[in-house]
């Protein structure tokens, strides 16, 4: 069968293995189907901004033309650096979406996607968050209203430990299973000072910890793990073709390389399957 339009970053449901689809124009293609199955990616050479829909001939911040690269709060820095956001000052680029996405409840966590690491995410993306990255395990640790509030904790944390997932050793393999629950008491001890200083800063009853929260175990739809990982791209070779083989985080495990489909939204693309 063939189906062909934009695509967009898969959509996941936490089962064992999880569940992935992938929107391609119209349609929602169960991809965690096709496992063992060849499929063919032809870009048509076309990609469309996912805001605003115009072509663009590069595509920015996972699926921007420029101009909404420039304008739209979802592409400012900060949020990608959320401490630095300024949104009390009065500038933010969208003051609704602003409210609708930042003044919300923020859950900090601890995750082992390649390796120990912490992350922050808005409380209804828990936990496709968790599988976007890749995480075999994750854990809440603390809840904020706020994702400058989230950002302030997790620049305490990664003083401690990575914030980043290295998605050639995440593809390679699955992470050795690490005590998540231990983890977090180490952090709560070692970051008391700095954290107690934020809660004082922004008043305690913006920061909860959470002290009781089980471990989420992720398994993911994979047959085999690549040897050696090599990241297949669309703009150097337009025609993709493989054996899936495996689907982890946002990225297609082909026998003949690793698609990051989340780097491609917004392309336009003729699925053969």
């Amino acid at each position: 069968m063939k189906i062909q339009g934009n695509i967009k970053k898969m959509i996941t449901q936490l089962q064992s293995p999880v569940s992935y689809s992938l929107p391609v124009g119209a349609e929602l293609l169960p991809i965690s189907d096709q496992l063992g199955n060849t499929i063919r990616l032809e870009h048509t050479g076309k990609i469309n901004c996912i805001a605003c829909g115009r072509l663009t001939k590069k595509s920015f911040s996972q699926g921007y033309c420029f101009p909404c690269m420039r304008s739209l709060a979802e592409c400012d820095m900060c949020i990608v650096r959320p401490e630095q956001c300024h949104f009390d000052k009065g500038t933010c680029r969208d003051e609704q979406w602003g409210l609708s996405h930042c003044m919300q409840d923020h859950i900090v966590y601890l995750a082992n996607s390649s390796g120990l690491k912490v992350g922050i995410t808005r409380h209804t993306q828990v936990p496709t968050r968790w599988i976007d990255q890749g995480a075999s395990q994750a854990l809440p640790i603390y809840r904020v209203s706020s994702r400058y509030i989230s950002g302030l904790v997790e620049t305490v944390i990664k003083q401690h430990m990575s914030d980043r997932t290295d998605w050639r050793k995440m593809l390679k393999a699955e992470a050795e299973p690490i005590d998540l629950e231990e983890k977090r008491q180490i952090i709560v001890n070692e970051c008391s000072e700095d954290l107690d200083q934020i809660m004082q800063n922004h008043a305690k009853e913006n920061i909860a910890a959470l002290s009781d929260q089980p471990v989420t175990n992720i398994k993911y739809p994979v047959n085999t793990y690549p040897d050696k990982v090599k990241a297949l791209n669309f703009d150097k070779t337009p025609t993709l073709e493989g054996c899936l083989v495996g689907i982890k985080g946002q990225y297609l495990i082909l026998d003949t390389g690793v698609l990051n489909i989340r780097k491609f939204t917004g392309y336009d693309l003729a699925v053969n399957y």
